[in-house]
This record gives C-alpha cells, sequence and structure tokens, in this order.
C-alpha cells in the first residue's frame, strides 16, 4: 500500500497535459469529485439523474472551454483545470459560455435553474483585473482522497505560474479544502456567493517566483 501510494504522489507531482481524448475520463473524476460539493450541491438537481448531470456539465466544461487552452494537467486519479492569463479577454469567455441556458438546465434542472446562472454571474463580477492563472477545479478521485495527491498536484501546476511570475486566482467552494489552500501560498480574500448560496471564498496568490516540493510537467 505503501509503494502504491509513494507512486500515485509521485505521479501527482509530474502529471501530464490533458488533450480532447481524456476529457470523458476527467468529467468522471471531477463529477465524482464535486458530487458533495457544498456550492454544486446547492446547484445541482436532486433528482436521480444528478450524477449523470454532474458528469455531462463537466464534460461539455473542460472539452469546449478549459482544455482547449492547454492547461488542464492529470495524473491517476487527480486533476487540476486551470486557465491562462489572458483567457477570459477570448470573446468566446468562460464566464459567458457557463451562463449559457442548456448547460444550466440540465445541470440545475428547472427548480434550480437561477442558481447556476447566478453563481457564475457572482463569479465573474468578482476576478481580478490583472493578469492571472485561474484554477478553476481541482479533483482527487473519493477513494484517494487523503493520500496527499491534491497538493503534489497543485504544487506541481502552481509552479508555471512561478515560472512565469504570475499570480494565481481561485475559488474556495469547500471548507476542507482552506489549508491545502493556504499552505500553497493562496490568501482568502471575500465571500462572493450569490445571495441565499453558501459560501464560496476568494482566494489570490501573490506572484511568487518560487516552487513548492520538486515536482516536473510532462507535455
Amino acid at each position: 500500500m505503501n509503494a502504491d501510494r509513494d507512486a500515485l504522489r509521485a505521479g501527482a507531482a509530474s502529471p501530464r497535459r490533458a488533450n480532447d481524448a481524456d476529457a470523458g475520463v476527467l468529467s468522471r473524476l471531477f463529477a465524482a469529485s464535486f458530487l458533495s460539493d457544498p456550492v454544486f450541491d446547492w446547484i445541482a438537481r436532486r433528482d436521480p439523474g444528478r450524477a449523470q448531470a454532474l458528469e455531462r456539465f463537466f464534460f461539455w466544461l473542460l472539452r469546449i472551454r478549459v482544455i482547449p487552452f492547454g492547461e488542464v494537467w492529470m495524473s491517476e486519479g487527480a486533476a487540476a483545470a486551470w486557465l491562462p492569463p489572458g483567457a477570459f479577454a477570448n470573446s468566446g469567455g468562460f464566464f459567458k459560455q457557463i451562463k449559457l441556458l442548456a448547460p444550466y438546465m440540465r445541470l440545475c434542472g428547472l427548480s434550480r435553474l437561477a442558481r447556476g446562472p447566478a453563481l457564475a454571474t457572482a463569479m465573474e463580477k468578482n476576478h481580478p483585473a490583472e493578469p492571472y492563472f485561474y484554477l478553476a477545479y481541482i479533483a482527487v478521485a473519493p477513494r484517494l482522497q487523503g493520500l496527499g495527491l491534491g497538493g503534489k498536484l497543485l504544487g506541481a501546476t502552481l509552479n508555471r505560474a512561478d515560472a512565469a511570475a504570475m499570480p494565481a486566482y481561485l475559488e474556495n467552494s469547500n471548507p476542507w479544502n482552506t489549508g491545502l489552500y493556504e499552505r500553497c501560498g493562496f490568501i482568502a480574500r471575500r465571500n462572493i456567493a450569490p445571495p441565499g448560496g453558501p459560501p464560496l471564498i476568494a482566494m489570490w496568490r501573490p506572484a511568487a517566483a518560487r516552487s513548492y516540493g520538486s515536482s516536473s510537467l510532462s507535455q
């Protein structure tokens, strides 16, 4: 078991860049990881189609809006979906796309339909004006959580921001992850959740020319 754990941690510290062919595997990983996330629990439909709706949402989001930018990194059982500086200036921008009606109808269902766009609007309104690397989502398979894969993966991918001397930004939807983000240099700013929603904490990491542990990224 220790050998397996060490191999998984080593893989997370040296992730590879995801491509379109990985969208299916990644969508299942993110859906499983975020199934009980407080914010997704608030916006996602409550019927038996919930898990499938999450998987379809992540597949669409990753394939169309995130993977094409080349900053989605993965290892066995873990993945981090980043957007590089300047991605939001794209005419088909990230938040413009995720506020579209059809994806949220599938994810939220009719009774919660207003919640998804309200969340996307709150996130867009509070994004920093200066260029930065944006961690949209990070996930570890539920069966592998607690092994340190998230920290290894986050440290490895943050090295790209450090190499470019760029800050990084994320929204923390789960208090369980706060310690991880703080250890990697993120500082909580404020709660940006829309009215009625669970806390969504904007976190900022200043530009830093340093790395967090030994790691490398596979092209």
